[in-house]
């Protein structure tokens, strides 16, 4: 949003209300000094009656201000809302000869707004934070009669295709992948991670992180106005609007017809007594006061936008985004969980998972048994275990072959040996054979890397080893000079925290983990297996993964989808609760789940479920301590025991103990 457009843009409530917190504040002071000087000056003999009315009158007239207004606003829609009814039990004090009890009426709901408003607001802004973390302005590299000079320009100006130079320290100012330089990107504020992202050519960045100590060049891929970040403040915002059932339920029935009931009721507690059995006006319409105040369900009225936008708040900070309240609450009624396979519970990416030396293995040269130049820990997804030497020798010799290619396989198994510190030798005269593998010469040897067919004497063993694998879903490739020494088995890897995942949703109270695959039923059941799922499909195309999570919600009750969000968009869209993972610049998964991971990381999704259930917890205390206290109060009202200061106390402090439960969601455990 460009300068102008933000001048036009009409301010939100919440804008209008944090604008205001400042008088309010001190409008609240005028109405307590003035309060405390009337009664002061109520007690001095000297001073006539008139002074403590004007001092009363000035604390209603500041404790009231902003009362009055809204209560305006809501007769104007022809409601009645609770500022009307306070506003009318302190008139009515007045009426009665207490203005002493109208004004500590008129104080006390004054702070309980001012500092609900305060705390409201610091929801609020933790939202709305997200819109500074974008530079206003963005250094854009362009040509200038053949020459290039950098040009800094506002960041609404910069355009697709742009190049942009980020200095180190800078926040990055637009979504764009990097075409020069080398860096480390804190991406907090996008996904939640602690830990810096390397960057380097071809890495994807997203605006409002920081850059480290590297200077970077980045092509634009996005306008601002479509950044991940801006989607995300989009969608925050709109996920405020959208009301969770239990607050819509409160809303509607308490803010259109409560309010109404409580006018009725208060005016047949005056006129009863009054005309049917011998009260004085002043007994009768001090009662019915009293009923209206503490009838008032202010309290019940907070206690959930307190809680959900509280949680909307922290979740977003720390990387999870909720579409609104609604999915909150259904996600805090979960009980059966599905999973998709490749890039959810598996990395999504090829690597080494076997090395298998054949007896032909001996044949191996000397040369190749060399100790890993570093001790590297093994990454994380790492299948293999500790290598013995021989497989050390023939991981080597396919690294050697492999690293001038760019075939997919060949990237994963020099990645593969980077990760584990296999020593690069070597090679030359590399030619690749397409469809079939590779050769070049190492060490003055003729080695090939590929299929089968490339290779003499593959005796039955070997083809029993190899359909070992194939029926398990690897790829295989055999390497060796003629005769094949060995081979290396390529899959999607299990992510190292996917046991522990499963296991923890279960400790969570999750009656099912379920695998969807579209893999063939080995495949499946072997990581089922692995990972301690209760129940795996396989072979299912997308729209038989919706009938599969249908089946499931006939079967168990609110079903939770997670998924890429990229080939799971039918399923993430038709389950209860859709959750897409690695979600940080997906369009597919903004537009599909209800729930996004902004991370690539799995481990985040039983706080989730925790959280979730932790604010349904929260807003159920918050709406049973309301309508006890709301309840206990009208009962001691309506037989005269308590005094209209008493239940204002009572009615604004259960109000404000419901605000700050609430307010405990904004700190996140996870």
């Amino acid at each position: 949003m460009n300068t102008s457009e933000e001048k036009k843009r009409k301010p939100t409530p919440e804008e209008e209300d944090l604008a205001s917190l400042p008088w309010m504040i001190r409008l609240t002071i005028v109405c307590f000094v003035t309060l405390i000087a009337g009664w002061i000056a109520e007690g001095i003999e000297t001073i006539t009656a008139t002074i403590p009315w004007i001092l009363y009158g000035v604390s209603y007239f500041s404790g009231g201000y902003y009362s009055v207004q809204a209560a305006y606003d809501s007769l104007k829609q022809r409601l009645f809302d609770v500022n009307f009814l306070m506003i009318i039990a302190a008139i009515g004090a007045a009426i009665v000869g207490q203005p002493k009890e109208g004004a500590i009426l008129m104080f006390l709901f004054s702070l309980s707004n001012t500092l609900e408003t305060y705390a409201m607001g610091r929801t609020f802004t933790s939202v709305r934070a997200l819109l500074d973390m974008t530079p206003k302005i963005a250094r854009v590299k362009a040509n200038n009669n053949g020459e290039s000079k950098i040009v800094e320009v506002p960041v609404d100006d910069v355009r697709k295709g742009d190049i942009v130079v980020v200095r180190p320290g800078e926040q990055i100012p637009n979504d764009g992948v990097v075409v020069r330089g080398e860096s480390a990107v804190d991406e907090a504020s996008i996904t939640g991670e602690s830990m810096p992202a390397e960057k380097h050519r071809g890495s994807k960045v997203f605006a409002g992180t920081m850059n480290g100590n590297g200077v970077l060049e980045l092509h634009v891929t996005v306008e601002a106005q479509d950044s991940t970040l801006a989607r995300i403040v989009k969608m925050v915002e709109e996920a405020r609007e959208k009301k969770a059932k239990s607050q819509d339920f409160t809303d509607r029935v308490l803010g259109q017809y409560y309010a109404m009931s409580v006018v009725g009721i208060t005016l047949l507690v005056f006129a009863v007594p009054f005309l049917f059995l011998g009260w004085s006006f002043g007994d009768s319409f001090y009662r019915a006061i009293t009923l209206m105040v503490v009838a008032s369900p202010c309290a019940l009225v907070i206690s959930i936008p307190a809680a959900l936008l509280s949680a909307l708040a922290s979740s977003a900070r720390s990387g999870v985004l909720y579409k609104g309240g609604a999915y909150i609450e259904q996600a805090s009624t979960i009980r059966a969980v599905a999973f998709d396979k490749t890039g959810t519970l598996t990395t999504g990416r090829p690597g080494i998972v076997a090395v298998i030396p054949f007896e032909n293995g001996n044949k191996i040269p000397k040369e190749f048994f060399t100790e890993p130049k570093n001790e590297l820990p093994a990454p994380p997804d790492d299948q293999l275990g500790k290598l013995s030497p021989v497989q050390i020798a023939l991981f080597a010799a396919a690294v050697a072959v492999e690293h001038s290619s760019e075939h997919p396989i060949a990237k994963a198994i020099v990645k593969g040996g980077e990760e584990r510190g296999i020593n690069t030798i070597e090679a030359e005269n590399f030619e690749a054979e397409t469809g079939f593998g590779a050769r070049a010469v190492v060490y003055g040897r003729s080695l090939q890397i590929g299929k089968k067919s490339m290779f003499k004497n593959v005796n039955g063993e070997i083809m029993s080893e190899i359909d070992k694998h194939e029926r398990q879903g690897k790829t295989v490739v055999l390497i060796g000079e003629e005769e094949p020494w060995g081979l290396l088995a390529i899959a999607d890897t299990i992510r190292e925290e996917a046991r522990s995942v499963v296991g923890a949703l279960k400790k969570e109270g999750i009656e099912r983990v379920i695998l969807l695959t579209g893999d063939n039923e080995q495949v499946a059941k072997k990581l089922g297996q692995d990972l301690g799922v209760d129940e795996v499909f396989w072979g299912l195309l997308p729209q038989e993964k919706v009938e599969t999570i249908k089946e499931m919600e006939k079967k168990y009750g609110s079903v939770a989808m997670v998924g890429d969000g990229v080939n799971d968009a039918p399923a993430l869209a038709s389950a209860n609760v859709g959750i897409a993972m690695g979600a940080a610049g997906t369009d597919v998964a903004l537009e599909s789940a209800d729930v996004l991971l902004m991370s690539d990381d799995l481990s985040r999704l039983p706080g989730v479920l925790r959280n979730a259930r932790r604010t349904r917890r929260i807003v159920r205390q918050n709406l049973t301590f309301a309508f006890i206290v709301m309840v206990t109060l009208m009962i001691l009202a309506l037989f005269g025991e308590i005094s209209l200061p008493l239940a204002v106390v009572g009615h604004e402090g259960s109000t404000l103990i419901v605000v700050a439960n609430g307010l405990r969601l904004l700190v996140r455990r996870d």
